[in-house]
């Protein structure tokens, strides 16, 4: 146990590892894992590193690096590995929450904040799911908090400016390489408008140099690619720009206030997080003014500068999230410090609600989740057992300790609560999405090959299909024409909104539905079944 006292370093990375890297096989390939999976299968196979591809057609969306890194893991691991192709985006929320805290330890030299902060980011309800998704988010903002704190060295310490700046100029370049102008607009702005105005840019005139060499070496860094795809591909280039920039018009519009929220998106850490943004409240309260001004108006200019984009998703909260966990740690350091002396109810309640809440769910889960999913949990009762003995035994001590008003031990039973869920739940989560019809695409090929046809998309390919399949597959719908197969005897797999067309224009042969593959984890009674995640497979043979 001695290894464990006060070493956060330690702490920090087996929670992450618990957090991030236990159990990432269990959930189904969504649809921006299998295009991505899609993509870093196709550099494998096909040799398209640069010149990017999904189903044999370009895909200049997203810049390659994270889809570099999966492949390579893919390679190593095996490319029906799902943890493996998930493995690097892990490895990104390490990287992340590890930066997180020394950049913490830079702005208020207290460790014990730092550790708070990093463990609050760690168990961040979008922060978990992106570290754990094979989605491009978590790398081109753990990039960028790398390029943050050495920007932070940089600006506030005289030693090694030339060293620190170069650092951050080759991860800003991997932020870039990651999504684009992404991270630079949502996590980069308002931590340099922020940091000017609470710590102000000092000593500008030696750092004139050293930030012309950042602009020399992070422009080529990030904009080499975009260079080549548009050299060697230029009208493909031209059209997806002018698709991608007219979704941030026209494409999941929102109002401004959408994202006001967004607190919500931190899970556990909603009430504390929300309390966090209280500044009249809590600027009189925390051990560190300036520090707590600093994350305040991160967080919120961040929030703001998201806003202004017309398209907004949830998902894209992700940086908001970052330095909110900053924000809310220093409300639960003050809670550490005072909670036991508080009188006024209205400080008290909302702590007691958020943890008691947690500490009820735990105490409540044996009984309300065996009624809830005993019929599902064939093979599945060792992981219901030891979920429940954990919660329960969670719980417990976090009621103990709220009625001893120790707040500290409380906060982190609750992220124990969190790893427990990841590494002793998570196994159950299949006995959640049961489709008696379910069907994979990857039965298709073996059907192929025992009859000797080769199987069309009639009008577009499904990403999560597609990645299941194995190879790229021939649309025959293209430009408004639909293509006629030279062969005799062939298979055309059939959307449900697209049985017209196909009786249309095969009208004239003879056709035999075969099969459907229906790969929604629910059944076609459930709100979530979707069309686009099942095909009718026909054979057609010319008469």
């Amino acid at each position: 146990m001695k290894a464990f006292k006060n070493n956060y370093i330690l702490i920090l990375i087996l929670t992450c590892l618990a957090v991030f890297f236990v159990n990432l096989d269990v959930l189904y390939v969504n649809i921006m894992e299998a295009r991505n999976f899609t993509t870093a299968r196709e550099m494998l196979q096909d040799g398209n590193w640069i010149l990017t591809t999904i189903n044999g057609e370009p895909r200049y969306q997203k810049p390659p690096l994270p889809t570099w890194l999966t492949a390579i893991s893919g390679a190593v691991f095996g490319l029906k590995n799902i943890a493996a192709l998930r493995l690097p985006a892990a490895l990104m929320g390490l990287l992340l929450v590890l930066t997180s805290y020394y950049l913490c330890l830079r702005i208020t030299a207290n460790r014990l904040y730092a550790f708070v902060s990093g463990l609050v980011l760690t168990t961040s309800f979008y922060v978990v799911s992106a570290s754990r998704d094979g989605n491009w988010d978590i790398f081109t903002h753990a990039f960028m908090m790398v390029c943050i704190y050495f920007l932070w060295r940089f600006f506030t310490s005289e030693e090694n400016k030339y060293k620190h700046i170069l650092i951050a100029a080759i991860f800003f370049g991997c932020s870039f390489m990651s999504k684009g102008p992404v991270s630079l607009y949502a996590l980069l702005l308002p931590f340099l408008i922020s940091f000017g105005i609470v710590y102000r840019y000092k000593n500008m005139k030696g750092r004139i140099v050293p930030l012309l060499v950042f602009l020399l070496l992070a422009l080529p860094l990030s904009g080499w690619w975009h260079w080549y795809t548009f050299t060697y591909d230029p009208e493909t280039v031209a059209e997806i720009t002018k698709r991608e920039t007219s979704n941030w018009t026209g494409y999941n519009v929102r109002p401004f206030y959408y994202y006001w929220s967004f607190f919500t998106q931190s899970g556990i850490w909603t009430i504390m997080a929300f309390i966090s943004l209280l500044y009249p409240y809590l600027k009189h309260r925390v051990f560190d003014k300036k520090g707590y001004h600093f994350s305040f108006l991160w967080t919120i200019l961040s929030l703001i500068l998201l806003s202004i984009i017309p398209e907004k998703k949830s998902r894209y909260l992700l940086p908001v999230l970052i330095p909110l966990a900053l924000n809310t740690a220093f409300y639960l350091e003050y809670l550490f410090r005072r909670f036991s002396e508080l009188k006024n109810k209205r400080e008290t309640i909302p702590v007691y609600f958020n943890f008691g809440l947690i500490a009820t769910i735990g105490v409540a889960f044996p009984i309300a989740g065996y009624i809830l999913l005993h019929e599902q949990l064939a093979g599945k009762w060792i992981w219901f057992i030891l979920l429940s003995v954990a919660l329960v035994g969670i719980g417990i001590y976090m009621f103990r300790n709220l009625f001893r008003k120790r707040i500290k031990p409380v906060f982190f039973a609750s992220v124990v609560f969190i790893a427990a869920v990841i590494c002793f739940g998570m196994p159950m989560a299949k006995a959640l999405t049961v489709n008696p019809s379910y069907k994979s695409y990857a039965e298709l090929i073996p059907w192929q090959q025992e009859n000797e046809v080769e199987v069309y998309e009639l009008t577009n390919f499904t990403p999560e299909l597609l990645w299941a399949y194995g190879k790229p597959i021939e649309i025959l719908q293209k430009d408004g024409e639909v293509k006629i197969p030279k062969e005799d005897r062939f298979g055309v797999l059939v959307a449900a909104e697209d049985i017209g067309l196909f009786e249309k224009h095969f009208s004239k042969f003879t056709t035999e539905k075969i099969t459907r593959y229906d790969m929604n984890a629910k059944g076609e009674g459930d709100r979530s079944h979707k069309t686009r995640l099942y095909r009718d497979l026909y054979l057609v043979i010319k008469r």
